[in-house]
């Protein structure tokens, strides 16, 4: 039976259906800034002979390496030369201040209302900066370690990426009205594209580990390859970055806008009802796993609200109640009396950081594996991939609908989360008691992204 023991008021949203993507949060935050259009790099316009096939015919069906099959040199060079221009990054408050129209320059106006005018700064920015990050990312696959570039799952990723860049070069710039729209249009067809990413991911680097056990044996120690590790940090924090800037220009098109929105951003964002919301769905898949779950109580400032992106918090609390709720129910057992997981929100009038802790009593993590949580390579439960939950192949990053345990990438992930705006993420343990996760979210600010 289900012990969930909440000290403050219900959500305001409740889950449409088991296993599904809760509704209350806007409909991009769920796969998921724009800059200041004047604070990056400007591009050159895009080349006409990157666009389309000798008959020009568009390129949009084509797939990765069969982009440009007759000119493929041309498009590598293309994306080279893009891939050496520097990156434009961005911060929280510039993402905010860019929705709400506050950056734009008080000369432009004509026929176009101040809304218009937003929409086709952030596309313009967008056209320019995206082929940068989408390239970088390119190169960086093409010369994967370990035999991670030849993996199926990872090329197939690395043709998603190609095929969103030369679709962006080929786009028409959005000066007006009319191009804005189908630029728009471009990039909804592509963030849905990309969905998928981090799955896919995580596919390729479960291929290379039954590869590399088939050729080394059981014993190998995937864990300690930091070369793999290190590049799929610096590609999964990029991944972060281009779908809050695509995320972003999307939902500043809804209309209307979500009451207390400017697109992803809640200028009030709850700790105290996300978590909600967070435990509700952590219950439910240790429920499903292990027959019961833990009790879980909230302390501290239930009353806090900042500007923050919901989606962002609501997967890096989702992940921590998860593990917490199953290292529980394993320690103890659910036939006995479970103790209760923790959380406190702490806050202050002059504090620099909103901190939440997560606490727990299900027996810690063995020290010698402590510094392994954060690595993607591993993880203590049996692969989700080889238990049958194939449905990972055409989800997104924050559905419901996933095993409770298996892909390792929860920890990592929400780390970068944590850190993608100034924040932090640690785990202090004590193995044999439990462990204590603390999360740290800056107020807004304008630390900018950790761009790789």
């Amino acid at each position: 039976m289900r012990r969930v023991r909440l000290l403050l008021p219900p959500p305001r949203g409740t889950m449409a259906g088991r296993g599904r993507t809760p509704p209350r949060l806007p409909y991009s935050t769920w796969r998921s800034e724009p800059a200041r259009s004047a604070s990056g790099q400007l591009l050159a316009a895009a080349s006409g002979r990157v666009g389309r096939e000798a008959n020009g015919a568009p390129l949009r069906q084509l797939q990765g390496a069969r982009l440009l099959s007759s000119r493929t040199e041309t498009l590598e060079e293309e994306m080279k030369r893009l891939a050496s221009y520097p990156q434009t990054s961005v911060s929280l408050k510039a993402t905010l201040d860019t929705g709400l129209g506050l950056l734009l320059p008080e000369a432009q106006g004509g026929e176009l209302n101040r809304r218009q005018r937003m929409l086709i700064q952030i596309a313009t920015f967008l056209r320019r900066e995206l082929p940068v990050r989408l390239a970088r990312r390119v190169i960086e696959l093409q010369s994967l370690p370990e035999g991670l570039h030849s993996m199926p799952s990872v090329v197939r990723v690395r043709e998603w990426y190609e095929q969103s860049f030369v679709e962006i070069r080929r786009s028409r710039p959005p000066v007006d009205a009319e191009g804005e729209q189908e630029f728009f249009n471009l990039l909804k067809g592509i963030y849905e594209r990309h969905s998928p990413t981090l799955v896919t991911m995580a596919r390729g680097v479960h291929e290379l580990r039954m590869k590399m056990i088939r050729e080394h044996g059981e014993g190998f120690q995937f864990g300690d390859v930091m070369q793999i590790h290190s590049f799929l940090d610096k590609f999964y924090m990029s991944r972060i970055g281009i779908r809050i800037l695509i995320g972003q220009y999307l939902e500043l098109h809804r209309e209307p806008q979500l009451p207390g929105y400017v697109g992803l951003i809640n200028l009030r964002t709850s700790p105290a009802e996300i978590f909600a919301q967070a435990v509700e769905d952590a219950t439910y898949l240790c429920e499903r796993t292990h027959g019961d779950a833990p009790s879980v109580v909230l302390f501290g400032r239930t009353d806090l609200a900042f500007a923050y992106i919901p989606s962002h918090l609501y997967y890096i609390m989702f992940e921590l109640l998860k593990n917490s709720l199953r290292a529980v129910a394993e320690h103890t057992g659910v036939d006995s009396n479970m103790p209760p997981v923790k959380v406190v929100i702490a806050d202050g009038e002059t504090n620099e950081d909103v901190v939440i802790k997560i606490s727990d009593e299900g027996g810690g993590i063995a020290r010698s594996n402590l510094p392994r949580i954060w690595s993607y390579l591993f993880t203590t439960a049996p692969p989700a991939f080889e238990s049958g939950h194939n449905e990972f192949s055409s989800t997104g990053d924050h559905g419901t609908d996933t095993p409770l345990a298996g892909l390792g990438y929860g920890l990592p992930i929400s780390r970068g989360y944590a850190r993608y705006f100034g924040g932090e993420l640690n785990i202090m343990s004590m193995e044999g008691y439990g462990t204590d996760a603390f999360l740290y979210l800056p107020r807004l600010n304008n630390r900018a992204e950790p761009l790789p």
